[in-house]
C-alpha cells in the first residue's frame, strides 16, 4: 500500500509507530520511565562543563561592604558647593559640564553611573561606544558609555577605584568633545583634594 492510498489517519498512526519502533531500538523508552521515577528531590545531574575563571583586576571577588562609610548631608553638600564654584570656572572655557555627587552604587557596589537624559543628548555620543575620561593629572581612562541607558558602565570602576571615590565625593565631567570627559573631583574632605 502506496502513501498516496493511506488517509491522513493511518499514515499519522503508521509514523507513530515507526517513531515508537526507533525509540525501543535506542532504548529510550527505558531511560524516559527511568527519569519519570526519579524523585523531584534527588540532586540534578552536575555538568561537566569547564568554566573559565572571572578577570579580578586584582581586586578580591567577593568585597567586604560591612566598613562602608556613607557621607552626611554636610558632607555632601560641602563637596557639591565646591563642585558649583569650580563650574563656575570652568564654564567659562565655553564646555559643557555636569556634576555629579556620588552614590555607594557609583563607587561600591554595581559600579554604574548614569548620567542626566538632556546632557546625553547635547553631549555625548548617539550610540553605545567608549569614551575617555581624563582626570586632572593627564591620565586616562577608557569607559564604555551606552547611550541607550545613558551610563557609565566599563571602566567606570576603574577609575572609581583608582581614585579612591566614596559616597557623598562631587565628580564634575567637562565634555571636551562628544568621546573625552576631563574630570575633576571635589572630596567630601577639604583635606584630601588640596583644593581649599
Amino acid at each position: 500500500m502506496g502513501i498516496a492510498n493511506l488517509s491522513y489517519e493511518e499514515y499519522r498512526q503508521k509514523r507513530v509507530e515507526e517513531n515508537k519502533k526507533r525509540l525501543e531500538d535506542l532504548n529510550l523508552v527505558h531511560l524516559s520511565q527511568t527519569l519519570r521515577n526519579l524523585s523531584p528531590k534527588s540532586s540534578p545531574v552536575k555538568s561537566n562543563r569547564i568554566s573559565s575563571p572571572r578577570k579580578s583586576y586584582g581586586v578580591p571577588r567577593s568585597r567586604d561592604l560591612s566598613n562602608r562609610v556613607y557621607a552626611t548631608d554636610e558632607a555632601r553638600a560641602y563637596a557639591l558647593e565646591k563642585a558649583e564654584k569650580l563650574v563656575s570656572k570652568l564654564e567659562e572655557e565655553g564646555y559643557p559640564t555636569l556634576i555629579r555627587s556620588m552614590l555607594p552604587s557609583h563607587v561600591t557596589g554595581g559600579f554604574w553611573l548614569g548620567l542626566p537624559a538632556d546632557f546625553c543628548r547635547s553631549s555625548l555620543p548617539r550610540a553605545d561606544g567608549m569614551v575617555t575620561l581624563v582626570d586632572e593629572e593627564g591620565n586616562e581612562y577608557p569607559t564604555v558609555y551606552l547611550a541607550r541607558k545613558r551610563g557609565l558602565s566599563g571602566g567606570w570602576k576603574g577609575f572609581a577605584e583608582a581614585h579612591q571615590l566614596v559616597d557623598g565625593d562631587a565628580v564634575i565631567f567637562q565634555v571636551i568633545s562628544h568621546s573625552v570627559l576631563k574630570v575633576y573631583i571635589l572630596r567630601t574632605n577639604s583635606d584630601e583634594d588640596g583644593k581649599d
